[in-house]
């Protein structure tokens, strides 16, 4: 993580050597240190370091969100994007950045906490009322195609609110928004994001008996004495607000959820005690190197993040729906 971290700050389209990061560093922290170009010490200090130590706190969330989830509804193809939760928080967050719902007494993050909590809400009912007492195949099947039917219900919410309510300029920020967009990470930024993946990632961890144990069905949980409902209450609620904080700064981010909780079981097992932080790492790893390459693939300008988390998750997603297909007919 410390050398994804130093990476990052050495990449961009002006090349900073490992030095003059250093020289910045012992500066903002209060040591003695070689003269630094301001320009250079102004590209570090407030543009890449914030927008780094963001990308990891989302990537770290939205990874754990995804192990949640797919522990917790027993669906190897479960992630926040996936089932809803990224649209209905970036519904959440346009309708009070827009709209004004609150009147003033909702924040963006707050907003979007409840949008993907409704969007998730949604679709648990729409899989309930499709999926009838036939296999878990056809659980799974269910609860995908719910998830991408409340996932476009909540896309055409977004587009809707904006078409009807935001100005041209409005609508192209946010629209570039949605797509996944670090570039205006500054330290206020890193103040809320750090904080709740951090606390999101404690919860998580404490209950790493509870999801081991839920992996066998809440039948196998409660007889191990685990409380499940209260147990799902609590991390679906902790994987939804993780969601919804990191969509507020980030925008819809997809496929972290979905990529890096499988390639972490491939590499440290299924038990949670070592896949938890596992996927916290690797999480924050894979979304400061996708940002490195949304911002150096097309030199002169920035990719939306989404772009690239979508170019590997989508052959990623496509291999797991695969395998998970042959392994329910089998």
């Amino acid at each position: 993580m410390v050398a994804t971290l130093g990476f990052a700050l050495v990449v961009g389209e002006t090349r900073i050597p490992l030095e003059v990061i250093w020289s910045v560093l012992r500066i903002e922290a209060g040591y003695t240190a070689p003269e630094v170009n301001p320009i250079d010490h102004g590209i570090l200090w407030s543009y890449r370091l914030p927008r780094a130590i963001v990308a990891m706190a989302c990537g770290m969330s939205l990874a754990l969100s995804g192990v949640v989830l797919q522990a917790l509804l027993r669906n190897p193809l479960s992630d926040p994007y996936i089932l809803g939760l990224s649209a209905g928080a970036s519904t959440g967050a346009v309708a009070v950045a827009i709209l004004g719902f609150g009147a003033g007494a909702l924040t963006l993050s707050s907003g979007a906490f409840i949008g993907a909590m409704l969007a998730f809400g949604f679709v648990a009912w729409l899989a309930r009322l499709a999926r009838g007492p036939g296999s878990s195949a056809t659980s799974s099947l269910a609860l995908l195609l719910a998830g991408v039917a409340g996932a476009q219900l909540f896309h055409a919410l977004t587009a809707l609110i904006i078409a009807k309510s935001a100005d041209a300029n409005q609508a192209r920020g946010i629209m570039f928004w949605m797509m996944g967009n670090l570039s205006g990470s500054r330290w206020p930024d890193v103040y809320l994001a750090v904080p709740v993946a951090l606390a999101g990632a404690g919860v998580i961890f404490a209950h790493f008996r509870a999801l081991d144990a839920m992996t066998f069905g809440r039948e196998a949980a409660q007889s191990m004495g685990i409380r499940t409902g209260l147990v799902m209450a609590v991390l679906i609620g902790v994987a939804a607000l993780l969601t919804a904080v990191m969509v507020s700064l980030t925008g819809a981010i997809g496929f972290v959820g979905l990529v890096v909780p499988h390639a972490m079981r491939f590499m440290v097992g299924v038990q949670h005690a070592r896949l938890i932080p596992a996927t916290a790492l690797a999480g924050g790893i894979f979304l400061i190197l996708a940002d490195i390459v949304a911002r150096v693939l097309i030199p002169g300008q920035t990719l939306p993040i989404g772009v690239v988390t979508a170019l590997v998750g989508a052959p990623a997603f496509a291999v797991i729906l695969v395998r998970s297909s042959r392994a329910h007919s089998s």
